[in-house]
């Protein structure tokens, strides 16, 4: 948050004016980067709100440059011709989007294999795109970097697992601290002589190397990684989860410990068909879940979160200016979505000064899942009435938002359902919506049928509609409108406001002045 004097950007609470069109913000609006890793090489175009982009193209293409270097010293023939082949594809896509120059890293494979620097020659030379062979340690920065676009603020280690290396990094009030970079990748463990005793070997002593270099690392662990989300998948699979979002998915040491194996006891062809991983990735599988249950054990950390911003974000944030860095994603997207798709950009700020009377005592993090849901309260008008709520419970749980644990993108969801809708039992996000108490659940019902009212009192962004006053020992909902507001009172906003009474068992009092 910016610390600001302005009192029109204090104006706007504690999370200060959105700066997605600020210049600096703008000449992020479409940035593409190319990330050549030792499994897969892929191109990612950002677009939208800078501090908390959509991904405008995402394209993957599994090339394992790696496979075979522990016996050759080079690159993959195979995979490195379908990389020069996905370069230039990507090349020619990024010139159709405008993106500007690509941006492009090669980690582990290229770093190391002897023709590395001869591949790069021939990309350059066949499409004027320069890529810069980063070493481990940046590697490992870049990652933890990617982690802090969608955790401003966060603090752990960060462990990210390619094909042919693992870098960990450690994070504290959103800066990057000790890294390292090590050999554990899953493409060079499954080429390691001596099996599964040869591995356990080299992944038990190498961690016990780290952990001499990094010091405790008991705070939250960090997931990034193709081969770690495949696992994450697995282990939704395994226990029946019902939202189907990699990014903040949570697991337990214990729940690591059962998915590996779970892994190690099914056929990889199985697991393939119940995921949908595919083929490429799940050969690694089980490789990478060695790794895992290992540094979990070493490090024994409180909680495991998956990320999907790694590397390639990381390079989004290096390019941001620090006051861009220090924004909330979760709010600059969602202003950014208002301005873009909403009837009347500006309203969400008159609807979420006119309900914050009913949530006087929840605490900051609530408060933005409030802010959130007046900014994205209309930004669904266009879909069909018989939908809306569905779509607008969809675009919640399922949008590729940073800085959202599940528990807050089901909440968020409900509260958008019930803007358009009392009711939610009978609808095939029941099963969803338990992933959050029924106090919480209760408290989404009440902010969707107060932003479902307080939308009725609409005049403008610079309207003042009038004030709600709850007294919750006396549980009487009080409603005074200005003059000008009273004749917008009618029927249905009468009917709408009697729902939100009746969600809070209150008494209504109504007042004109």
């Amino acid at each position: 948050m910016d610390g600001s004097n302005d009192p029109e950007q204090n104006d706007w609470g504690p999370f200060g004016r959105p700066i997605f069109d600020d210049p600096s913000a703008r000449a992020l609006s479409r940035v593409g980067v190319v990330d050549v890793g030792s499994n897969s090489v892929r191109m990612v175009v950002f677009d939208g709100a800078a501090r908390s982009p959509a991904y405008f193209y995402n394209e993957k293409i599994m090339c394992a440059l790696g496979a075979g270097m522990a016996q050759t010293g080079r690159l993959n023939p195979e995979g490195r011709a379908r990389a020069l082949k996905a370069i230039k594809r990507f090349q020619l896509l990024a010139e159709g989007m405008s993106t500007g120059p690509l941006t492009a890293v090669a980690t582990a494979a290229v770093r190391e294999a002897e023709d590395g620097p001869e591949f790069c020659r021939e990309v350059e030379d066949q499409t004027g795109l320069h890529i810069s062979v980063i070493e481990g340690r940046e590697e490992a920065r870049l990652s933890a970097q990617g982690v802090l676009l969608g955790w401003p603020g966060s603090y752990g280690l960060v462990c990210d697992i390619g094909g042919s290396s693992m870098e960990l990094a450690e994070i504290d009030d959103g800066k990057v601290g000790r890294r390292v970079s090590t050999d554990l990748g899953p493409l060079k463990l499954r080429d390691l002589k001596g099996g599964r005793k040869a591995r356990k070997a080299l992944i038990r002593d190498t961690l016990s190397g780290i952990k001499d270099e990094m010091g405790l690392q008991k705070n939250r662990l960090f997931l990034v990684g193709g081969s770690w989300r495949a696992i994450a998948k697995i282990d939704m699979v395994r226990r029946a989860y019902p939202l189907n979002v990699l990014h903040e998915y949570r697991m337990t040491a214990s729940a690591v410990r059962d998915t590996a194996k779970f892994i190690a006891e099914n056929d990889l062809e199985t697991l393939r068909s119940l995921t949908g991983i595919s083929t490429a990735r799940i050969i690694l599988v089980p490789h990478a879940a060695e790794v895992l249950r290992e540094v979990v054990k070493a490090f024994k950390p409180h909680d495991i979160a998956v990320s999907s911003y790694g590397i390639r974000e990381g390079m989004l944030y290096e390019q941001m200016p620090q006051r861009l860095r220090d924004r909330d994603p979760l709010i600059e997207s969602c202003r950014f979505a208002e301005v873009k798709d909403a009837r009347v950009p500006g309203f969400g700020k008159v609807l979420y000064d006119f309900i914050q009377p009913l949530f006087k005592s929840v605490n900051p993090e609530r408060r933005r899942m409030i802010k959130a849901a007046c900014l994205l309260h209309d930004v669904s008008w266009r879909a069909h009435p018989d939908y809306r709520a569905e779509v607008c419970f969809d675009n919640a749980t399922r949008a590729n938002l940073g800085g959202l644990t599940h528990s807050e993108r089901v909440f968020l969801g409900l509260a958008l359902q019930h803007r358009y809708t009392n009711r939610r039992d009978g609808t095939r996000f029941e099963s969803v919506g338990q992933l959050i108490s029924e106090k919480d659940q209760h408290e989404a019902e009440v902010l969707g049928k107060a932003m479902r009212f307080g939308a009725m009192l609409w005049l403008d962004k610079n309207a003042a509609p009038g004030h709600l006053l709850w007294y919750p020992k006396k549980r009487v909902l009080e409603l005074r409108l200005t003059k000008d507001a009273a004749p917008l009172f009618g029927e249905v906003a009468k009917a709408r406001f009697q729902s939100l009474a009746d969600t809070l068992e209150a008494a209504v009092v109504v007042k004109t002045k």
